[in-house]
């Protein structure tokens, strides 16, 4: 895959379908690389879009400097790319902590955007969330993070998931178990969601936005992604089915809200 070097560190990126009528680019989650939309991006080729997808810093076949990072210095990665790459009004999808980038990008940048899609994220974290992810941090400072990626795997899915596809649940589950992330790595991009705060800014976005949530997400309560949505003036709702990971458990239903969403902006 294409690398490019810019705000002093290496991005591994990919482009799929080159000459698609619009582009998407797309923001990983925490501990995610651009593998991750694998689900995602061949229907959204064949709807006809130019697709980019990287990994952000500290994870994939990116580098990863000293952190700790903050979604904004992320969203900063992000502009330099798609700017190097030439791309220009395009749409944009963060999902989690990718959301919480690409609210950044968002508010420093909305000339760049046709749209922007803020997936199973919030504006700030609550008591809870804070919580369970200190617990993360602590559980990867004194364990590993493979180790803590198998707890993420039961906040991410719905009960149903794992008693229908065992099989699904055991390939996931093997998948975290590998990740190459470093501890440091994975601190340096867990305080971007322990630290993200836009909840009084994002009133400012003013581009075409969706605020879409899984319908079963505990990770990342449905409520906290409901306060983000009020917060937008004019941003859309919507839910699918599936939780945190409804991207990957549910990928049909996920892919169609979204494709249906851009499609409303140009009908």
């Amino acid at each position: 895959m294409p690398s490019a070097t810019l705000n002093g560190l290496t991005i591994n990126y990919a482009v799929d379908n080159p000459d698609g009528a619009e582009t998407i680019v797309l923001v990983n989650g925490l501990a995610d690389d651009l593998e991750s939309w694998g689900f995602q991006v061949p229907a959204f080729v064949e709807a006809g879009y130019r697709v980019v997808s990287f990994d952000n810093r500290g994870i994939g076949k990116s580098d990863r400097p000293a952190g700790p990072y903050t979604s904004r210095q992320m969203a900063d990665d992000a502009k330099a790319l798609v700017d190097s790459l030439g791309i220009s009004d395009f749409h944009l999808m963060g999902v989690s902590m990718g959301g919480m980038i690409a609210q950044e990008y968002a508010l420093a940048y909305p000339g760049d955007l046709k749209s922007v899609t803020l997936a199973c994220t919030y504006g700030v974290a609550d008591p809870f969330c804070q919580t369970m992810f200190a617990m993360w941090a602590d559980i990867a400072r004194q364990i590993s993070v493979p180790f803590v990626m198998r707890d993420v795997a039961l906040w991410a899915f719905t009960g149903p998931f794992f008693e229908d596809r065992p099989a699904d649940a055991a390939e996931f589950a093997d998948a975290m178990a590998q990740l190459d992330m470093s501890v440091e790595a994975y601190l340096s991009q867990l305080n971007v969601i322990q630290q993200h705060d836009a909840l009084s800014r994002v009133s400012e976005i003013k581009v075409p936005t969706l605020v879409l949530a899984g319908e079963e997400d505990i990770l990342i309560p449905v409520r906290l992604s409901r306060r983000l949505h009020e917060a937008i003036p004019g941003a859309t709702w919507a839910t699918t089915a599936g939780g945190h990971a409804c991207l990957w458990e549910s990928p049909d239903p996920f892919n169609a809200t979204y494709l249906d969403y851009l499609g409303s902006l140009s009908a």
